[in-house]
């Protein structure tokens, strides 16, 4: 299906989100927030079928960070906050609470917001020729759309100050070495690994994957104590699938689990 500089596609129980405005090296415009959000309400309008969700980028970037062009032309000052809070922030909430892992394909430049895009993977994967950049200071503004929150939390204050007062570029090879992303492909080999990774976690007890990933973002907000108990919570949940029967019985019987996500 095609949307606004956004194509989705369907790959059995995998769903492939490509950013595709080549023209501007998928730089983020409204219209493209507008069709991401229209490709997201078609998934869920059968999520039962989807079991997991990859976002890449088509032609040579994977985003080049907010579309910038039209931007000064405009009237009046700039309200630079104000797409923030309309359109890349409620996008942004919805891949946090998203019902599925993430899988993001890095397969070139992730910049600016494109940079937090890419981190919203659960299992974040690159080709080698990519690189991550905290574009914003280039530009005379502060990181936005969560970058500030998750890259501390990521690879530590340090290196995320770094980052974000330099401007300088991370290739994907550093990026591994901080811990910022999970793989590290040649490019050639990048979605065919993408792919291969997706169908493995979309075949796996997806109830169960998306708890984890509900545990891991809300884990950096509790206290040890309240970590313990959404623990217990969620292992009641998980506890009462099918997944968990058929896990168990597979795992007694020494043969493969066939999870189907419910």
């Amino acid at each position: 299906m095609q949307f606004k500089h956004v194509t989705l596609d369907v790959d059995g129980a995998v769903a492939i989100l490509k950013l595709d405005h080549q023209e501007v090296m998928n730089a983020m415009s409204v219209e493209m927030l507008g069709g991401l959000a229209e490709a997201l309400d078609a998934i869920e309008d059968d999520k039962a079928k989807v079991r997991c969700l990859v976002l890449t980028g088509a032609g040579r970037a994977f985003c080049t960070g907010a579309n910038l062009q039209g931007r000064l032309n405009k009237p009046g000052k700039v309200n630079t906050g104000a797409a923030l809070e309309t359109a890349f922030h409620p996008l942004l909430r919805r891949l946090r609470n998203w019902h599925c892992p993430i899988v993001t394909s890095v397969n070139g430049a992730a910049a600016g917001a494109g940079m937090s895009f890419a981190l919203m993977g659960d299992m974040i994967l690159c080709a080698r020729s990519a690189y991550f950049l905290q574009a914003f200071r280039r530009i005379g503004l502060v990181p936005d759309c969560g970058s500030t929150w998750l890259l501390p939390r990521l690879i530590g204050k340090a290196r995320a100050v770094e980052l974000s007062l330099l401007g300088d570029k991370l290739p994907a090879e550093t990026a591994l070495q901080w811990g910022l992303v999970n793989r590290v492909h040649d490019d050639a080999a990048l979605w065919d690994e993408t792919i291969k990774l997706a169908h493995d976690l979309a075949n796996g007890p997806t109830v169960a994957l998306a708890l984890i990933r509900k545990l891991y973002w809300d884990s950096a907000e509790n206290c040890y104590e309240q970590q313990l108990d959404l623990e217990c919570r969620s292992q009641r949940i998980a506890g009462a699938t099918a997944d968990f029967k058929e896990g168990v019985g597979a795992f007694l019987e020494k043969r493969a689990a066939k999870f189907q996500g419910r």
